[in-house]
Formats: C-alpha cells, structure tokens, sequence
C-alpha cells in the first residue's frame, strides 16, 4: 500500500438508490444487537474462563498448580538462555505462606538451588575462599550445563520452585537458600547457615552433574562423619542417610531414572566429607545429583518440564516419607 499524503481522497463509488433505506434499517436493528451480545459476554463469563485461569497460574507465578506440567519450560537447541515463566529468576516469591492444614504443618524445609544464575558474572566474588571446616574452599561455583546450553542453576531453580509448591500444599512452611533474588551466591558457608537458622527439619540440595558422556543416573550425596573446626556432622550422619535413602527409593519410582552408573556403586547413594554445604549443616541434610547434564540421554530429561514435574514430585516424596517417620 502506498501513502499518497493526508490531502488524498480516493474517489468515491456512486450512490446506490436503496443506500438510505438500508442505512435506516440497518441502525434500526444495531441497538438490538448489541444489548444481545452483551447479555450473552456477560452470562458466559461466569463460569467460561476457569480452565484458562487455572492454567495460566504457572506461568503467572512461576509455580507448577498440578504434576505433569506442560514442557513450555523445555530448552531447545540453540537457545540462547532465554528463560520461560517458569525459570525466570525472581519469577516467584522466595516464601509464600504454606496451606492452613497438611500432614507437614509445623514442619520446615530448607531447599538449596545449587548455583545461581548470575555467578558467572561475579567470579572474582565465587573464586573467594571460605572455611568449610575440613579446609578452605571457592565461595561457588557457576555449575554445568547441557550441550545445548541449558545451565544447572536454571534447572535447580525450577525444579526447587515445583519442589516448594507441593510441599506448601502439604503444609509445610518452605526457605530458599536463594530465589534467583540476588546477584551471586550465596556461598555455601551461608547456604548452610541458613538451615541451620531456620532449624530445619530437613535441608535438600538440588543439582545436576556435570560428568561425561555415558555416565547417566542420580544419586544422593550424605555428609560423612566430620569433626574439625566449625564442623561437627556427627550428630546428623544418621538422620541425613534416612533423608537420603528415603529420596533416593521415591525418586527412582516417581522418575523411573536409574541410580547412577558412575558413582555409588549401583546404590545412587554417596558419601562425601569435602563439601561445606554439609559439613557446616547441623540440621540434616542432603545433596541430590539429578542427572548428567553432559549426558545425552540424561539430558533430555533434564530439559523436560514433565520430567522436571516428576523429579520435584521424587524428592517432595521422600521428604514426606523421612518427616512422618
């Protein structure tokens, strides 16, 4: 279409003989129609757009209202790191209150979304030292990723914030060690101070390695008996195998993902005494390794929204399972 300019007028067609009529009965008939179609809008919006409210409330909060979401989160190749609803950083609240009633009223679990998204920005603030009580080590770590670049600390994010969702429905009061709310961090010195001034009644860690192609499955990290400096693990050894156990038995039948080939032994579980997020927990504790991002297989279940629903649903499980005993 072409612009002629605003004194143009394009000649105008030749005036049917019946035009005023029609022009009469047509503005006759308008306000009838229109009362008709207001009254019909406003009878059918009672009731019409509930399915499209319900399924809107997780892409407008950032949290999943029922398992099985929709994989609208699922990272395609060649993304460049842009984010869905529900992986936005700061998409949801870091606490929101947990339900009235629910077999874990009274109850309070820390979920610790390992990394952050922004620590690649900050390294020289990462690559600090910080006491873990065995030794010194870096403040964090960016994490890993898939090939396709879907990064670890978006995937944590999102499966922490299914993860909270389902525990508040059980009436659980749920913290975060950090929402995507912050630049960096925080450093696992102070992820573990967090649990432990919460006083939680268990703290879970979610991750996903960053191991070689072929090595596929999960496993569960439990803090070994350590006793030097600040650290002292030997009143929550006992408790956090219990905690891990039990996750390690629901994740497997809620995801139908295989302990892990590489580390564990066949038994997904797995002892480590180097990492100050568990060695500083007074609180039980532990670290989940969901998958291997570098694995192929792996990782498309990784990047899955579905799966993703599964995984929170697995750990959320367990949690119940270790809190009623």
């Amino acid at each position: 279409m072409s612009y002629v300019g605003p004194d143009f007028e394009p000649p105008r067609p030749p005036r049917h003989p019946l035009r005023g009529p029609l022009t009469v009965a047509v503005a006759a008939l308008v306000p009838g129609a229109l009362v008709g179609w207001l009254v019909w809008q406003t009878v059918g919006d009672s009731g019409g757009d509930a399915e499209a409210s319900t399924s809107s409330a997780y892409s407008s909060s950032g949290r999943s209202a029922a398992p099985g979401a929709s994989d609208h989160g699922k990272e395609q190749p060649g993304d460049s790191g842009r984010t869905s609803d529900s992986e936005r950083p700061g998409g949801a609240p870091s606490a929101s209150a947990p339900a009235d009633s629910g077999p874990l009223k009274g109850k309070v679990v820390v979920i610790d979304p390992g990394h952050n998204p922004g620590n690649f920005q900050h390294t020289s603030d990462i690559n600090r030292k910080v006491n873990i009580g065995t030794n010194w080590k870096e403040c964090d770590t960016t994490g890993t990723s898939t090939n396709g670049g879907y990064t670890e600390a978006r995937f944590t994010l999102d499966v922490s914030r299914r993860l909270r969702a389902i525990l508040e429905k059980e009436g659980a009061t749920v913290k975060f060690t950090q929402d995507g709310d912050r630049a960096w961090g925080p450093c696992v010195d102070e992820r573990a101070e967090i649990g432990n001034k919460a006083g939680a009644d268990a703290v879970v860690s979610v991750h996903a390695d960053g191991s070689a192609a072929g090595n596929r499955g999960f496993h569960v990290i439990l803090p070994g008996s350590v006793r030097s400096g600040a650290a002292d693990t030997r009143p929550i050894v006992d408790s956090s195998r219990d905690l891990g156990e039990r996750i390690a038995k629901s994740f497997r039948r809620t995801t139908g993902s295989a302990p892990s080939n590489y580390i564990g032994g066949g038994t997904g579980l797995d002892v480590r005494k180097d990492l100050g997020g568990l060695n500083l927990s007074t609180v039980p504790k532990v670290f989940l390794e969901c998958g291997n991002m570098r694995d192929s297989k792996d990782a498309s279940q990784l990047t899955s929204g579905t799966w993703r629903q599964k995984a929170a649903q697995g750990i959320s499980d367990g949690i119940v399972s270790f809190l009623h005993g």
